[in-house]
């Protein structure tokens, strides 16, 4: 785990409180969300027919950049601030984590489903979104459909998303709803629990029930307080998709590793990283790339940064992603990141049948303040009614 990691670079007095019940923590959470959602549609604007992929991703991390540094700048001890997770844009078959180095060649073509993945920190507490686009005025198929399913759990998900439900129901529900319409959740894909200088928490929820995988098996409950980024992967192919290591150019310090590496290339892009990126994912193209090509061989080799593999399904399927990121509030669940979805552009023959589903599609999404303290005062607020009742027949 990384909380020794953590709690040892924190100054030893700190007494402040570092989850959302402490308000200028959510207000960092939902600056960092506003931020990540806007580089989404900044990216989205960017994206043109025979666009460079590349040129896409450095779009999305110099608006984050740009945008962290208008903020925070007066406040002391100093607020660390930036990208909490690289923009990667993934097309089509490609399910994610492809932030590509500066000389990549890779276009935009018409019909191409893409998927944009980033995230912003501020002070430690990090924003993460995804959201799927097509380049063409309709999606139909199965592009229509892994968008579609992608949409619609996101939709259930928020409203399972709540102190005291399990987090086994949504890898339940993630299924229920890639079957309505005749597609596959990709196995392997985990929702974390986001907490400050940690973007991959303890607690998960598995995206489908994997048995190679004892994560996806640990039960727990959602608590008061907490805030989860919901990792939802639809794809028309079966779900199961390939690593292809030679394409990795985003890795996370792992901040437990020690290794004194022997290269002085190593050691200079080693001392690179834990300068400049430290709890959070990077991409090489953010450092000197040929030297960091070279460098981060060493660092991978002793487990000093992890990869984030680009991972591909069968060429010729498609794949959507949608994340989102959420507070567990008194007052309900909030989310703080993850656009609005266009129904209207996306033609799918299949729907949600599920009467199960259907239910949940159905429930609010905040809970209503208001009516609940009716309830709970109306016994004892009859009087004051009665009060105000006579008063206005003597008016």
């Amino acid at each position: 785990s990384e909380r020794s990691a953590r709690t040892m670079s924190d100054t030893p007095d700190k007494k402040a409180v570092e989850d959302i019940s402490n308000p200028n923590v959510v207000t960092k959470y939902k600056k960092a969300g506003e931020i990540a959602n806007n580089a989404i549609k900044k990216v989205m604007e960017s994206i043109k027919l025979d666009g460079k992929i590349v040129d896409a991703c450095q779009v999305g991390d110099d608006y984050i950049m740009e945008e962290c540094g208008k903020i925070y700048n007066k406040t002391k001890p100093k607020v660390e601030k930036g990208i909490g997770f690289p923009t990667c844009v993934s097309v089509n078959h490609v399910v994610g984590h492809f932030s590509p180095l500066s000389e990549d060649d890779s276009k935009f073509k018409e019909g191409d489903l893409i998927k944009i993945d980033l995230g912003v920190h501020i002070d430690g507490y990090v924003a993460v979104a995804a959201h799927t686009m097509i380049l063409e005025k309709k999606a139909t198929g199965k592009r229509a459909d892994v968008l579609m399913a992608a949409h619609k759990a996101a939709e259930c998900a928020i409203r399972l998303l709540k102190p005291g439900a399990k987090n086994e129901v949504l890898t339940k529900m993630f299924t229920q709803v890639a079957d309505e319409f005749k597609v596959n959740v990709v196995q392997g894909v985990l929702s974390h629990q986001l907490e400050r200088n940690i973007i991959d928490g303890e607690k998960v929820i598995a995206s489908k029930f994997d048995p190679e995988n004892p994560e996806s098996k640990v039960e727990f409950e959602f608590e008061q307080n907490e805030v989860y980024a919901i990792d939802i992967v639809m794809s028309s192919g079966d779900g199961k998709p390939k690593e292809f290591e030679q394409r990795m150019t985003v890795f996370k310090r792992d901040m437990e590793s020690t290794y004194q590496l022997k290269m002085k290339a190593s050691r200079a892009v080693f001392s690179d990283i834990k300068e400049r990126f430290g709890f959070f994912p990077f991409t090489m193209r953010a450092m000197d790339e040929k030297k960091a090509k070279f460098g981060i061989r060493e660092c991978l080799t002793h487990q000093l940064v992890h990869g984030y593999p680009v991972l591909q399904e069968k060429d010729g399927e498609v794949v959507a992603h949608v994340k989102f990121t959420a507070l567990l509030m008194p007052h309900g669940t909030v989310k703080i990141t993850g656009l609005e979805v266009d129904e209207s552009k996306i033609e799918c023959k299949n729907s949600i049948k599920s009467k199960e589903i259907l239910e949940i599609l159905a429930q609010d999404v905040h809970k209503k303040k208001k009516k609940k303290r009716k309830k709970k005062k109306k016994k004892g607020s009859d009087k004051a009614e009665e009060k105000n009742e006579e008063a206005k027949n003597e008016n």
